[in-house]
């Protein structure tokens, strides 16, 4: 079994075993064999870094082997350096995950535990996919674990939430699967997803296409304006649901798009270019605004994350190196630090109960070591150098600027925005006297805590400290990427 078999169906095995096996009466086993089964899988990704050829653009590690002979569809799998990072992301938070819930979750644990190490799985398995129906086949699986995490687990409003996250993401990819249909009889039967890059389509084709594939891959980032199901889900799912959704499953959309829409339909990626750009500027600033009127406080990440992501869609269709790489950077960025802000609330929630600002105040008193987390990840939140933050929107903004000034100049505003709206949070819950009697009998974090934190701490610190291993890695494929998607396919 070849390494990103491995990475893939190691946490799915683990995850079956635990909902096979495991009961209540056997928490505590169950929550040591899912940490077992999460570093496993983490552990199964670190020999990609060390065999990883930085100077090529082709695909590495490649396994194939035939799935469905009658139509072509194939087991193939391949990773290149646009795909690689979010393999080790998704690894990582799943980890981070894991030691979350660890005292959190109290009931059916071993199907909580089972459906994220599932879930994982699905998700490198959508990174990893070179054949389109294989892709399909996970890109739509993660939405079965997904919903029964937020349906079970989830808040007063768990089945509303969960039906809005299933329907909304379903939805789209049934257009996503007619445009697959089509190009398997356009290629003469093949799923092969660089077979289908080098198809001649005209320009009405190619434009239908690119929209069937946004509408799957735009709810999925989620981009304005059908981004409304994204707070409502983050509300009502549980701490960890909330961080994998931010962390990673928003990155399939935009992964998407550079696999799909982009390769696939150029020359209506360019026409329509200014239509994803004004999007994207839209929940750049617009959305931005909403978060700062929020006063929950996972609503306000939610919102935030919507912001951020403006700047992923932003950079890929500027159509240069940078505003692409800056892109790329910017998702693993954004899935460390969206991360870190929901686990952040998550412990205070477990406290107090309560997600509301007013129900906070003069934290820092009583949660000191705490609070020195949550001060790095509102400022890498906001941008500040020398964090995770900072290095993806920072070249994006470069990227939009050597595009076109004033198209910087007002994504630029989403920095001045992202610091308002975090620090207006920040000082409201964590600064100040204490204010109420809950606040008063907090107790700092536990070791538990403390070490998923400082994992989060330690990735964002070090990406925005030394980001180069991380845009080496991308750099030759993203070269590539351009250099195809210049190139007229119109036949």
């Amino acid at each position: 079994m070849g390494l990103l078999s491995l990475a893939i169906w190691t946490p799915i095995v683990f995850g079956t075993v635990l909902l096979a096996l495991g009961r209540d009466d056997q928490a505590k086993a169950v929550r040591w064999i899912a940490l077992i089964g999460a570093v496993a899988s983490f552990l199964v990704t670190l020999p990609l870094y060390g065999k990883f050829d930085r100077g090529t653009a082709d695909m590495q590690f490649v396994e194939r082997a035939p799935w469905i002979e009658r139509f072509n569809i194939h087991y193939h799998l391949g990773l290149d350096g646009i795909s690689f990072w979010f393999v080790l992301l998704t690894a990582f938070i799943t980890v981070v995950v894991v030691i979350s819930a660890w005292e959190v979750i109290t009931e059916r644990v071993n199907q909580y535990m089972g459906a994220f190490l599932i879930l994982s799985g699905l998700m490198v398995g959508v990174f990893c996919a070179l054949d389109a129906m294989l892709f399909f086949v996970f890109f739509e699986a993660t939405l079965i674990p997904m919903y029964l995490i937020i349906g079970i687990w989830g808040g007063p409003n768990k089945i509303y939430a969960a039906f809005k996250f299933f329907l909304y993401t379903l939805l789209g990819s049934l257009l996503m699967l007619v445009a697959l249909v089509y190009l398997y009889g356009k290629s003469g039967g093949s799923f092969d997803i660089f077979t289908w890059h080098q198809l001649p389509l005209p320009m009405g084709a190619q434009t239908m296409l690119f929209f069937a594939f946004f509408a799957a891959f735009a709810v999925k980032v989620p981009m304005w304006p059908v981004h409304t199901w994204l707070p409502d889900v983050h509300v009502e799912a549980p701490t960890g649901g909330s961080a994998v959704l931010a962390a990673i499953m928003l990155k399939l959309g935009a992964y998407g798009f550079l696999r799909f829409s982009m390769p696939i339909a150029p020359d209506a990626s360019h026409e329509w270019a200014w239509f994803m750009i004004a999007l994207s500027i839209i929940a750049v600033i617009y959305v931005g605004l909403v978060a700062m009127v929020q006063q929950d406080m996972k609503k306000l990440v939610a919102y935030s994350s919507v912001a951020h992501m403006g700047f992923v869609t932003l950079g890929f269709f500027i159509f240069n190196p940078l505003g692409v790489a800056g892109g790329l950077v910017q998702m693993i960025a954004h899935g460390f630090v969206s991360g870190a802000m929901f686990l952040c609330i998550g412990v205070l929630y477990d406290r107090v109960h309560s997600r509301e600002i007013s129900s906070y105040g003069g934290v820092v008193n009583t949660m000191p070591n705490f609070t020195a987390f949550a001060l790095l990840f509102a400022m890498a939140n906001c941008g500040l150098p020398a964090t995770a933050g900072f290095v993806g929107e920072w070249m994006v903004i470069l990227g939009t600027v050597k595009a076109n000034f004033w198209l910087g100049a007002a994504a630029s505003t989403a920095l001045i925005f992202g610091a308002a709206y975090t620090l207006w949070m920040f000082k409201r819950v964590y600064l100040g006297p204490v204010v109420n009697d809950d606040v008063r009998q907090l107790t700092d974090i536990n070791a538990r805590e403390f070490l998923m934190l400082g994992l989060l701490a330690a990735a964002v610190l070090y990406m925005g400290i030394h980001p180069k291993p991380f845009t080496d890695i991308m750099d030759a494929s993203v070269a590539s990427f351009l250099k195809h998607v210049a190139v007229s396919k119109l036949n």
